[in-house]
């Protein structure tokens, strides 16, 4: 009976240790396939990047080929550092574009709602440059839907401004703007403890009381780049410019309307500027469009930096 037992014992003991090994056996299949997926994908990211990449090159490759067309530039969305619509990208694609042999006139098409007022200066600024190293190549701006504050600080640099009567054109204006949270914090019973070294240090923290010397500055401040942005409108449309009392309050006209102001000056679209206007028809696109690493990265700065930015400033031609 003893050797009954002792048999039976060792018999379970040697399933339990087959069952173990079987199922390791399966669990190491199951990693392998996982690590398998993992590896394939990667290399799938890997090739779709090298192919994003290359085919971003090859557009870039299309210029420089001297025959006469016309230069288009592409100004979209908020004009920011970290954006699409930055002064790098804008300002070199605007270089390339009068830079070429073929190019008989430049074209920048306008959809923005306004952005940084820096970086809208630096632009303003490049055009007005180029256009006196080249003075025999125009440079006019197609606003589609809209070209407001700091896209019109921009449009203000060109030979001729061209809209559709429904676009938005001008907010003429310059806002810094920010919440508090004061009545929030003494309802959370929340304190703040805020310790700075300069007496302004703490300037416009949203977390403190509104202090009435910070604000004064802050619309001191805001009126010396309101009137940079008026001097730069008048600069750049001269006596065009139609100028009433609500012309730099920051309100904004149909394009029709606009016409009558002398905030723009006709009626017209990239193609119909390009063949009645600068009589080359064909259109080369010079904007500078970033590759899938560089969009990422841009896209990853933005999100970090920016918010850290617009809390401290929250200053735009907006």
């Amino acid at each position: 009976m003893a050797d009954s037992n002792w048999g039976g014992n060792e018999s379970g003991w040697e399933r339990k240790v087959l069952e173990k090994v079987a199922l390791e056996g399966i669990n190491e299949q199951r990693r392998t396939r996982r690590w398998g997926i993992f590896f394939k994908l990667l290399a799938f990211t890997y090739l779709f990047i090298v192919l994003a990449v290359a085919l971003e090159w090859g557009v870039g490759d299309k210029h420089g080929e001297g025959k006469t067309h016309t230069a288009l530039i592409n100004l979209v969305g908020v004009i920011q550092a970290k954006g699409d619509a930055n002064a790098e990208d804008i300002n070199s694609a605007l270089q390339a574009a009068f830079d070429d042999k073929g190019t008989a006139g430049v074209v920048m098409r306008i959809n923005s709602p306004g952005g940084s007022p820096v970086q809208a200066g630096m632009i303003n600024d490049e055009i007005r440059r180029l256009r006196a190293k080249h003075a025999d190549i125009p440079f006019y701006v197609v606003v589609e839907d809209v070209c407001a504050s700091g896209g019109y600080y921009v449009a203000a640099a060109a030979d001729k401004i061209y809209v559709d009567k429904a676009s938005i054109v001008g907010s003429i204006g310059v806002l810094m703007d920010g919440f508090g949270f004061t009545g929030s914090m003494e309802k959370l019973g929340v304190e703040r403890r805020l310790l700075t070294a300069g007496e302004n240090k703490g300037f416009l923290d949203p977390f403190s009381p509104q202090n009435d010397k910070h604000k004064e500055f802050a619309k001191t401040m805001l009126g010396e780049i309101h009137q940079q942005f008026i001097d730069v409108v008048k600069k750049g449309r001269g006596q065009r410019l139609k100028e009433t009392p609500e012309m730099f309050t920051g309100l904004m006209w149909s394009g029709a309307k606009s016409i009558e102001l002398g905030l723009t000056d006709a009626y017209g679209s990239v193609e119909s500027i390009a063949r009645d206007v600068i009589k080359a028809e064909e259109i080369r696109d010079y904007t500078v469009k970033q590759n899938f690493a560089e969009k990422f990265a841009k896209q990853l700065g933005a999100s970090m930096g920016g918010g850290v930015a617009n809390a401290l400033t929250g200053m735009r031609l907006q």
